[in-house]
């Protein structure tokens, strides 16, 4: 059904794959893990412009919050007038707010078909096994993109001695379905992979909020509503992925850190050349203007301006 999704996640994974498996050896760990890592650079290097309005699109509405107030507080009564209203000021400056959805929008599809591409290769993980479909017939079976070659590497592939397929939550029977290909791993090989991960996730969703937040405003972050999303931002949502983390592969816990650290320096990089450009405009603006010469006036007589 989200074949549109799975096929192109897929193709771009095995480009990197094929890659970096030419440096490094198909089957070796590191070699999938920085498919998974250059998945997320290659998407998130497309959304680059949509994200830079994003963050054009959140300080317009920062800009525009005083007429906003005004507008609302002058059609308080009048819900479709003031919503005519704020459309019309929203095109006068340019300002769409879909496009601040826009980034977030695109990078939910991925993480599924992500998901989904990586689960399939083993199958065994997804129910598939209750169907009579042992590890052996999974590993002759092709997934999108990758061959039967590819499944067998991804089987085999080992990061520090964990299947990068496993999650800390994963079964006794999916464990023992990677017998044939390096052995069973255990519970605790796989937790010393992915408990790492998840506190880097963690910390980096802690700290792209707290770059959030520091743009806001006196009058933003004294908002009720405001100042509530702000904690779940900074500390709910980091301890979700700290909670969540452990039914998710080590891939999928590597695309979620990757992701994360690419949103943090992005961020500060665009911050950094929006305001670069913001004291640019301010600094032509005042070049702009002619200057104004004032000469001291004789005793007794008015001032003169010279242009």
């Amino acid at each position: 059904m989200l074949d549109f999704v799975y096929y192109p996640v897929s193709g771009i994974l095995w480009i990197w794959h094929t890659i970096f498996g030419s440096v490094l050896g198909p089957d070796n760990g590191i070699t999938w893990a920085l498919a998974v890592v250059f998945l997320v650079f290659t998407l998130r290097l497309a959304l680059y412009r949509p994200f830079v309005r994003q963050i054009r699109t959140q300080l317009t509405m920062k800009k525009l919050q005083p007429e906003i107030k005004a507008l609302q507080k002058k059609y308080q009564g009048d819900r479709a007038k003031q919503a005519s209203e704020m459309q019309k000021l929203q095109k006068e400056h340019g300002f769409n707010p879909l496009l601040g959805c826009l980034p977030l929008l695109a990078q939910a599809p991925v993480f599924i078909g992500l998901l989904h591409v990586l689960r399939s290769f083993n199958r065994t993980a997804t129910g598939f096994g209750q169907l009579g479909m042992s590890a052996q017939d999974n590993a002759n079976t092709p997934n999108y993109f990758f061959g039967v070659d590819d499944v067998q590497s991804f089987l085999d592939a080992r990061l520090f001695g964990a299947p990068i397929s496993a999650a800390i939550s994963s079964s006794r029977d999916t464990l023992d379905s990677f017998a044939p290909f390096g052995g069973v791993p255990t519970i605790v090989t796989i937790a010393l992979v992915a408990i790492p991960l998840m506190v880097m996730a963690s910390v980096a969703t802690h700290f792209n909020a707290r770059a959030s937040i520091a743009r806001q405003d006196d009058v933003a972050r004294s908002n009720p509503q405001t100042a509530m999303m702000n904690r779940l931002l900074l500390w709910v949502f980091p301890v979700g992925v700290l909670v969540g983390g452990p039914v998710l592969p080590i891939a999928v816990l590597l695309y979620w850190v990757s992701n994360n650290i690419w949103t943090y320096a992005q961020q500060h990089l665009v911050y950094r050349r929006i305001d670069e450009e913001d004291a640019r405009a301010a600094e032509e603006a005042r070049a702009s203007k002619p200057e104004v010469r004032v000469t001291a006036p004789k005793p007794g007589a008015k001032p003169k301006r010279r242009r």
